[in-house]
């Protein structure tokens, strides 16, 4: 039996009144310590590690708000890095909880409560839904943590990760995420099950991590940023001369059709004081000549020098 059939199970016989329920961390010390996240909401202190049947020296507890993760190399990744790399822990547990106060406070609510403490609007990121990582459903926060912590690029890919989701009344914990199963899937190393306390420490021959050695993509987002910036401005700049361009034919049109409908005049009158609109200068863009129509002859008179 592996750490996690054995906790889910131990659980879920000491919510059925069992009261011998319970596991000998010594039979899964191939999968200890085991590193978690949690929420940092208080009423979490008693429960953990006590739920899990864990001794706290076993238990690599990292806790935020809302136990959320907003990227694959974000603060919280290192951290679990590090919990890893450092404190040695063998499996990661995202666990989630019921009726949490991170889920239920909108994003309006939560701006409106910054104000209240000082915080203005206009210092706090664009985006506050992705910043802070909000989410509306406990369950779905656990599912989408838990994949993003197995596609990062600082967890080993031998290290199984797991998603629960803890009730906060009962004590009852639902396995969402069997990480087993996952790296099973994954072609990853399982660890061993447990054999009457010997225990194989299969993780003990990986090769030692190094931060350093890690390599990341040397673009810069500010460069692709002010490329594309530069772009829009230029794209603006020739839209607003096209429209220009295109307000200067209509004017000229407009006019010319004035002349037309003039009892008495010809369209060869002179138009907005006999000159036209300037047209901007040969070669530069948005630039349109309109050509001046020859004088139309009046009906019943011959034209003036003939």
């Amino acid at each position: 039996m592996l750490l996690f059939e054995a906790i889910i199970d131990a659980n879920h016989r000491a919510l059925a009144g069992d009261a011998n329920a319970g596991i000998h961390p010594a039979d899964f010390a191939d999968a200890l310590p085991l590193a978690a996240l949690t929420c940092i909401d208080p009423r979490l202190n008693p429960l953990l590690p006590a739920v899990l049947g864990l001794p706290a020296d076993q238990f690599v507890w990292l806790r935020n708000a809302g136990n959320i993760i907003t990227g694959p190399v974000s603060s919280t990744m290192r951290s679990l890095a590090l919990a890893c790399a450092v404190k040695g822990a063998r499996e990661i547990a995202l666990i989630g909880h019921t009726d949490c106060q991170v889920r239920k406070t909108s994003i309006m609510e939560l701006t409106e409560r910054l104000r209240a403490l000082g915080v203005d609007r206009g210092r706090l990121p664009e985006n506050l839904t992705e910043f802070f990582g909000v989410f509306a459903s406990e369950r779905q926060n656990v599912l989408k943590g838990a994949e993003i912590i197995r596609s990062s690029p600082l967890i080993s890919p031998r290290v199984p990760v797991h998603g629960l989701l803890l009730d906060i009344q009962s004590g009852r914990l639902d396995w969402l995420v069997n990480g087993y199963e996952t790296l099973a899937r994954a072609g990853g190393q399982m660890p061993p099950a447990s054999q009457s306390g010997q225990a194989t420490d299969f993780l003990a021959a990986l090769p030692e991590f190094h931060f350093g050695e890690m390599k990341f993509p040397e673009g810069k987002i500010g460069d692709t940023v002010a490329k594309l910036e530069a772009a829009a401005s230029w794209a603006a700049e020739k839209a607003q001369e096209i429209g220009q361009a295109a307000e200067r034919v209509e004017e000229v049109a407009r006019q010319f059709q004035a002349g037309f409908d003039r009892p008495g005049k010809s369209a060869a009158a002179p138009i907005s004081g006999g000159t036209l609109p300037p047209a901007p200068p040969p070669g530069k863009p948005g630039a349109i000549r309109v050509p001046i129509p020859p004088p139309i002859p009046r009906p019943g008179k011959r034209p003036k020098g003939r």
